[in-house]
This record gives C-alpha cells, structure tokens and sequence, in this order.
C-alpha cells in the first residue's frame, strides 16, 4: 500500500514551487510534558513535535508567468493584518512588486482577506482564481470555496455562489480565459467569468456516479484527482465517469462527535471484488451533450488510468489498462463520435507502471513516452500512429522522475542516479537528432536534488537536501546552474541540528545472498563506541511504492531517530529487493506475486549480514518499525523470524492483503484466483502464531486507506493463540495518524516509551551480555 503522504515529501514539492513561512500553531499541549532540552541539548519528544524544531513549516503554491521571466509567490502583506500578497517577482533580477494586494482580497461586507490556500491566473492574464476556506475530502483539502478577481477592475466574485460553503473542487480556467468549470456534488458545472449562473454540464451525479473525479480506490492509487480537461479550443471537456454502484461498502464509524457512533460509508473494492464501472466522455460546452468513448471490454475489469487530450481538439489520447495491470493500451479516440483505436500496447509479465509524462511534439506527429521495455526506464518519442519508437535517453539507467519537457529548445530534462540509488540528479537529453545524456547538477556530495524548471527552461527552483541536513532553496540559471540567489535557507532547522549532539550517518551496501546487495543506511549515537554493543532499530517500508534509503531530508522523522540515537539506538533501513529504487525493471519487479515473502526474507537476511559484519550490533536487542506497508513488513520480521526479532512497532498495516483494494495489490500480487497461495503466505496473519517478542500495534480508527478491521483481525487471532501484545488505536484519526491536536506529539511519545521499556537502550560491554 502506498506510503502515508507525509512519508513521499522531499520537505518541499519536488515539481511544484513553494514559499515556506515559518512558525504556525503549536499543538495544545497534554498532561504528560517532558523536560525541554537543557545544556545537553538532547532532543526530546516535546522539542520535535510540541515545539516543533524541525518543522519546515506551510507549504503554499508558487507559480511562474508567461514563459517563465516572472514567477509569483504568496507573502506576508505589511498592509493588511492576517493578510497575504501575491507579489510579482523578475526572474533574472529578483526585483518585486505586488500584483494582487490582500486589500483586493477582502470580499464585500467582510473584514478580513480571503486565505490562499491556492491560486491560478488565466491564460490571458487578465483573471486570478483564489482557493479558500478548504477542507479535506478523503486524504486531501479537495473541498472548498474559489473567488474570482478582474485584475483589471478590481472585481472579486465567488464562483459557485448558489452552493454550500466548500463543496467545490479543482475550478480550472479554459484555455480562453472565458470560463471555469469545477466539480460540484459529483457533477461538472461551468460558468463564465464575466459572471451570470453556473450552468451544469452533467446531471447524473450522485452519491453513487462520480463525474469529474475518481472514485476512491482510483484516487489511492492512479492519484486521479482532478478528473476533467478543458479542450485546446476550449469548446469541451474531457472527463472521468466512474459508477460505484455495486461496488462493495466498506463502514467506517465515527464516536468523538456524538453520544451515537455515526457510519461512514465508503464504496471500497477489496481483493477479488468488484471495481467501479468507468468511462470516458467529452461533453460539449455548448449544448451539455456527452459522447462517450466506445472501449472495448468490460468497464469493471478494465482501467482508464491516464486521460488527455491529443494535441487536437478532435482526439483524445487515453491508457486502456486490463485488471491484472499487465497490459497497457494506447488509444486515439474521436470525439465526433467515440471511436478508438489502440496505436500502443505495453506488456510485461509483471505489471505495468502508469507515467504521466505523455508530450506532443511536432505539432502533433509524436509524443513523449516512458517505459521500461529494454529493462531500464527510458523516454522514447513514437509516432502519432505508432508505428514508430525512437529511444531519447541511452543507457544502463533509470528516469527516476521527468522533471521538464521543453518543445521549444528540444529537451527532456529528468532525475536520475545512475552510480548512487539513494541520490537524485538533473539530466538533460535532446527530443530529436543524436541521443545524448547530459548531467546539469554539478558534482559534489551525495543527496537529493529536485527542481521546478520554467516554460522556457532557463530558471529552476533548485532544491537539495540530504537525510541528516533540510532542504535549501535556490534559484538558478540553466543548463550551467548558476545560483543567482537563495530563495530558502531553513536556517531554524539548521540551528536546531547544530544545537543537538550527532553521530555518524553512514550510507552502505549490505550483501545477502547470490551476489544481491541491498541499499542501507545507519545512524549510531554521537557517543558511539565501538567496543560496545548497542540495540538495532529497523526502520522498514520495503514495498514497490517507496524507498526508505534515500538521502534527503525526512524532518520529523529524521529527527525522532536523532533523538533515538541520543538514547543509545542505533538506527538504520535498508531496502530490499523490489522496491522502486533507479536499479532497473528486473530489481524493481522481482517482488511480483510475493509481497511480504520477498522484502521480509531479504530484510532478515541483511539483519544477519549486518549482526556478523559490525560487532558493535547486539543480537540480542534488535527491532523493527514501521508504517503501512512498513507496518506489514514489521509484522512479517516478528511473526515469521522470532529468533531474530525481539521488539516492533507496526502502524496502520495490512494483516491480510485480501482486506486491501484491488488496483494496488492486483497490481503487485496478481489476481486472486491466479495466486492465493501468494496471498495467504505474503500475509502477517498466517504467521501470527510465531509471535514471541514484544508488539505494538497501532491504528487510527477512521484510517479509509488500511482499515481498522486490519487490526482487528490480527488482534482476534492473537487473542485466539494466546499471544500478548499491545494495541493504541487512535479515535477517529486516518491512515496518517495526524488529525486533532496533540496526536503526534502522544503517538511519537507512546512509541519511544515502548521502546525504552522493551528494547532497552545503550551500549553494552561483552561481559555483560
């Protein structure tokens, strides 16, 4: 299962530009406090998460303007109290100025400026689109109000007017500047920006047909959020139908609020059951007409993960994927009358990764594509038939991730590590003519490297960090990568590291068996000796949606390990066969039809590799935590190796793989029919009777990702063998475990306790073992 949302950030966005403002509410405080760090400087539960020395701070969208001479941020206004600028910045220079002032932001009748949570300007300049008063929908603040602003006449609406306060979603400008359409109650509406009724371009949405969104499990696991595209002509759009009738519910129930528990229904396919019926339409703005493509199976046993329109106002281009995720369709649809016809099929005998990197070149003649087809992943240019693929990107290398594709100079520029899988670095290769590799980041230490690069490909936002260091934020020219400025230093975070003691962080190569190394890293204390012998902590996910052993920045995280290693921990993770580090297709699929056998065997195996390489490691105090898909891994280390294991903290996990959605552990574990062998064996629960060391579980109680019932379940069966463990579930917080003050500051504060009483810190000498 994927990891929580907070677990995938570099600290900033990768691709997405951000002012960080620091500061924010503190969490209310509890009854339990813990001494503040004194001389020593040790870190403390309540400095991290109370205090909140390592947090980065709000994360608010910045954009660029035209083809990237300007770019606009959100700032604190000296004008107005509680209020926020948009300000106008030269690329080349830095010089500033306000472009929308919070004094043009307060509505009529109101006192204070609307909040940003987000903004967008309309193609031709002339309007901004503010985002306000959100509020989550599922793992996101999808929900809330848009207010529109005429830069020219200072005019602010809201859109939407007629509807309840946050219920609108993803408004986005047409290409002409004339319209927004957004989705309402799980219909589209449009309306224009002069003003006048909002004018519904469907009608049959409903608790049980979403229109313009994905349903839940499309939403997890494609990240199909926005579910709409306005055409190039802006005459139509393209969007997601998805029918969730028959799906089966899952109940969540909700007691904090009420003397009654309230349920909370949610259309959610398990293993083997069936999916939500999608299709694709294109409706016309004018008469709210919809053709609807015509695939050509069963819409419940198929995916349309990817959908957009193909540099035309006449086709769409869509990814038609079969349930088993093995085989992947490219189709050019009219929107005349709904015809398709496939130009591209990718197949694997594993499965097939979705990418989002689809750009047209040539005025249409091809378009960019991703695949691992030669066993490495690379970007080729096919044909607009097909019937042509042309290799960009050469060599024994992965894309880790397409940072920019510029048509007009010629380039792709893209992450990639190709001699260090835990680092990220700027490449660049040509569109057409000779194939090349180019590497822009300048050489220097190990870390990780992201950037949000301009239209025209001259300026980035260069962002770098590394495990033990927080992101720094420059803004450079390209392709020489001249600093001209630092935009973010993090200098709080920076002094609250330099103030707390430190030991070595060291990354490694670990070799568990026929010639197979694993990644890791490792922190000891900063009192380290290594005549000592000193408890092994495992931090673990090792499943093929995320690495652990990647170096940059993990703020909070980083620091609780920091604080464990103050305590006498040594820290460390390794990643282990399968999971989606740049080391090519057959390391990556390796793990297919065996999740939780694979990862949990390699990762035993690299313990024992580790205990007999480093003396200084103490057989007899070794652990493991982890979150999710950690989680299940940590329950796999305790229940199946015994003998190795002794302590471990498993959050928010899936104990049987057949209680989690179908797109995920389809995509990884196959079918069910196809491999339940794979199923039950891959399952913490099968192996729950090998449980002899120290367990905590927990789980939030409204977690709609893994559900509470996973617990639940273990717990019974536990019960059932007889075996002692203890068990936190967290009243009405999700998958994150994040909601409502104070929650992290206790969950952070019960795991650290567990661990001091059950797996005790400190070095020890061999006379005393």
């Amino acid at each position: 299962m994927p990891q929580c949302a907070f677990a995938k950030r570099l600290g900033l966005p990768a691709a997405a530009l951000a002012l960080v403002f620091g500061g924010g509410a503190c969490a209310q405080t509890g009854a339990q406090t813990e001494s503040e760090p004194g001389a020593s400087q040790l870190l403390t539960v309540d400095h991290i998460f109370h205090d909140k020395a390592f947090d980065l701070g709000t994360v608010v969208p910045s954009k660029w303007l035209g083809d990237g001479d300007q770019y606009t941020t959100v700032e604190k206004s000296a004008a107005v109290q509680e209020g926020y600028d948009i300000v106008r910045h030269d690329a080349r220079s830095g010089e500033r100025d306000v472009k929308v002032s919070a004094r043009q932001l307060i509505p009529e009748g109101q006192e204070r400026p609307l909040e940003i949570k987000d903004y967008a300007w309309s193609d031709d300049g002339q309007f901004a689109l503010i985002s306000t008063n959100t509020k989550k929908f599922r793992r996101y603040e999808s929900l809330g109000d848009y207010w529109l602003l005429n830069l020219a006449t200072g005019k602010l609406r809201q859109v939407g007017v007629d509807a309840e306060p946050s219920t609108l979603m993803y408004a986005r400008f047409s290409p002409d500047s004339r319209h927004v359409a957004y989705v309402r109650e799980n219909n589209i509406y449009v309306e224009s920006v002069d003003g006048g009724s909002p004018r519904p371009l469907t009608r049959d949405g409903s608790e049980l047909v979403v229109n313009g969104t994905g349903d839940w499990v499309n939403e997890e696991e494609f990240g199909l959020r926005l579910g709409f595209k306005w055409s190039p002509d802006s005459r139509r759009i393209c969007y997601w139908q998805f029918d969730t009738e028959g799906v089966g519910t899952f109940y969540m129930m909700k007691d904090t609020d009420d003397v009654y528990s309230q349920p909370i229904p949610l259309q959610y396919p398990k293993v083997g059951s069936m999916n939500s019926a999608v299709r694709v339409g294109v409706v016309e703005l004018e008469s709210a007409r919809t053709t609807w493509i015509e695939l050509p199976a069963d819409p419940r046993q198929n995916y349309v993960p990817r959908m957009d329109w193909a540099d035309s106002s006449d086709e769409v281009l869509l990814q038609y994927v079969n349930r088993r995720q093995n085989r992947n369709e490219v189709m050019l649809a009219s929107v005349t009358d709904g015809s398709a016809r496939v130009i591209l099929t990718e197949t694997d005998d594993a499965w097939i990764d979705i990418h989002d990197d689809v750009k047209w070149l040539a005025d249409g003649e091809s378009f960019t594509w991703l695949s691992d087809r030669d066993g490495w992943r690379h970007l080729y240019r096919v044909s607009r038939d097909g019937s042509k693929v042309t290799l960009l990107t050469p060599g024994k290398f992965d894309i880790i991730e397409v940072a920019h594709i510029d048509t007009q100079s010629g380039f792709v520029y893209y992450l990639a590590s190709p001699d260090d899988n835990a680092a990220r670095y700027l490449f660049r290769s040509p569109l057409d003519g000779p194939a090349r590799v180019e590497r822009l980041t300048p050489d220097g230490p190990s870390s990780v490297h992201a950037y949000d690069i301009s239209p025209d490909s001259r300026w980035a936002f260069h962002t770098a960090s590394t495990l033990g260091s927080p992101p720094r934020v420059d803004f450079v020219a390209l392709p020489d990568h001249r600093s001209l400025r630092t935009v973010l230093d993090n200098q709080k975070v920076v002094d609250a590291l330099a103030a707390t003691p430190q030991g070595e962080t060291e990354f490694f190569r670990v070799a568990i068996e026929d010639g197979v190394e694993l990644d890791g890293w490792m922190m000891k204390p900063h009192n380290f000796d290594p005549n000592q012998k000193y408890p092994l902590l495992m931090y673990v996910y090792s499943e093929p949606a995320g690495q652990t052993v990647i170096n940059r920045w993990r703020s909070d995280r980083h620091a609780w390990h920091l604080l464990l290693t103050q305590k006498g921990y040594i820290v460390a993770s390794v990643d282990s066969r399968g999971t989606p580090g740049p080391r090519g297709r057959a390391w990556r699929k390796s793990i297919y039809g065996q999740i939780g056998i694979l990862a949990s065997g390699d990762q035993a195996r690299a313990v024992r590799a580790l205990l007999a390489e480093r003396p200084y490691l103490d057989p007899e105090r070794v652990g493991s935590w982890g979150w999710s898909g950690g989680g299940q891994m940590t329950l796999n280390a305790l229940f199946r190796y015994p003998e190795l294991y002794h302590t471990g903290i498993a959050l928010s996990f899936v104990s049987d793989q057949r209680l989690y959605d179908t797109i995920y552990q389809e995509r990884y574990m196959g079918l069910l029919e196809d491999n339940e062998e794979g199923y039950v064996q891959g399952s913490p629960i099968t192996h729950a009777a090998g449980l002899e060391g120290n367990l905590l579980m927990i789980h939030g109680t409204a977690d709609d990702n893994v559900h509470y019932q996973s617990s639940v379940q273990l717990i019974d069966r536990l019960i059932g063998l007889n075996k002692t463990f203890t068990f936190m579930p967290y009243p009405d917080r999700s998958h994150s475990i994040d909601e409502k003050p104070n929650t992290k500051r206790h969950l952070y504060g019960l795991m650290t306790r567990f661990l001091l009483e059950n797996l005790p810190p400190g070095p020890r000498s061999a006379a005393d073992q």
